[in-house]
């Protein structure tokens, strides 16, 4: 037993503080997803402008996180991941007290562009592992990322039920909530984690660093870039829905924020428990890329039912399977691209197929913020109708991939 333990767990202890540190940091994201289009119309915001909010920081979150990492090359790592967990805090605080829209814009662009610490803490995991540690590391370390998922949204429930101060309303208590435990993980930085960069270079910005020029070329790279293209449409699609959904189940189904934060915890737990359970065992029996077209298929049948069915019962019941297969695609889109590149690419590839994840992540909400601004429900069909074609994009690529080592990292 003791060796099956070390086998499995045996990890420079830095590894399970920077993982707790993630796992922070993730709960700190989370705590605000489920309540920044209802923080927004408090504003006077329209639909429209407040989808812009989730696009200001997945923009800016986008132009950002290379330019940490290539500083965190270069000046170490702690430092950076302190200055990244620090704007978390202040750009929660600055949202929590803003009296007027544009600062909680700021505040949304401060918080993406010092939003790569999940990016940093998995540069320190490269620095403490050797080769044979690094796919359990990554795995237990993006396992307990998505269970940060799991217990924000609850958080953000938890957050509105406390009294407000200051003349903080309930859903900037939200925001408080997540800027203390940004702070906890800045503070755990500060005392408890050494720097793991041992060799460091000046301080410099080039514009190599932004990477544009190699983002854009990379989708005409033959095979892999139909890949990227994949990730940018399923993303894409996904952050339509991400957004619309919010003033369906608040204007439609007439409920209010605190369920909603309820919504996000269920699709979150759901799609951790998938992912721990079925996503291993399905990917050793199955083609990965069949995978991937079926689960974007439901994906897609979901979201068109929802408006189909507009009653409360029935939507619990379709986001209850919208959960359960949402967290397939993009593992399995990373492993079908590691199995088609050669180790010393690998780093290279599926950096610039999550710069492709960002761009969908700034692209879908303006998308959705448009479509909400005509009525609730076509922009569920719609994006229903686009997540379809994307699967059947997902079959058509089947024929073009390697996916005979069927393990998924």
């Amino acid at each position: 037993m003791k060796q099956i333990w070390r086998q499995q767990f045996d990890l420079p202890p830095i590894f399970w503080l920077v993982t707790a540190i993630a796992f922070i940091n993730s709960v700190s994201f989370t705590i605000i997803i489920p309540l920044l289009y209802p923080y927004a119309k408090q504003f006077g915001l329209s639909d429209f402008q407040a989808s812009l909010l989730t696009t200001a920081f997945a923009l800016s979150q986008f132009l950002g996180t290379p330019i940490l990492g290539s500083l965190s090359d270069r000046l170490g790592r702690k430092s950076i991941l302190i200055v990244s967990l620090a704007g978390t805090v202040l750009a929660n605080v600055v949202a929590s007290m803003a009296a007027v829209a544009w600062l909680l814009y700021a505040a949304r662009v401060l918080d993406g562009l010092t939003g790569g610490n999940t990016s940093v803490a998995r540069a320190v995991i490269s620095d403490i592992t050797d080769a044979s540690q690094r796919p359990k590391a990554f795995g237990i370390f993006s396992a307990t990322f998505r269970l940060g998922f799991v217990v924000g949204p609850f958080l953000s429930y938890l957050a509105q039920q406390l009294p407000t101060v200051a003349g903080i309303s309930s859903l900037g208590m939200s925001f408080v909530v997540s800027a203390a435990i940004a702070a906890i993980a800045l503070i755990l930085t500060v005392i408890f984690l050494p720097e793991t960069r041992s060799q460091k270079g000046n301080f410099k910005l080039s514009w190599n660093d932004f990477a544009f020029g190699k983002i854009a070329k990379s989708a005409t790279i033959p095979k892999l870039g139909q890949l990227f293209i994949l990730t940018f449409l399923s993303g894409s699609t996904f952050t339509i829905f991400t957004f619309a959904f919010q003033p369906f189940f608040l204007n439609v189904l007439d409920r209010d924020t605190k369920s909603l934060a309820i919504m996000f915890a269920i699709v979150g737990m759901l799609g951790f428990i998938s992912q721990v359970v079925a996503l291993e065992p399905l990917s050793k029996r199955f083609n990965l890329m069949n995978i991937i077209a079926v689960t974007l298929a439901i994906r897609g049948l979901t979201f068109m039912l929802m408006p189909t069915f507009p009653t409360f019962a029935a939507f619990v019941v379709i986001l209850s399977i919208f959960g359960l297969v949402n967290s397939f695609p993009m593992p399995l889109i990373d492993t079908v691209l590691s199995l088609n590149t050669s180790p010393q690419k690998q780093g290279e590839v599926l950096g610039i197929n999550a710069a492709y994840l960002s761009i969908s992540n700034a692209i879908g909400p303006i998308i959705s913020g448009l479509l909400v601004s005509f009525d609730y429900q076509t922009p569920l069909w719609i994006t229903g109708g686009l997540t379809l074609l994307v699967a059947g994009f997902a079959t058509y690529l089947k024929p073009k991939f390697d996916c005979s080592s069927k393990v998924v990292s």
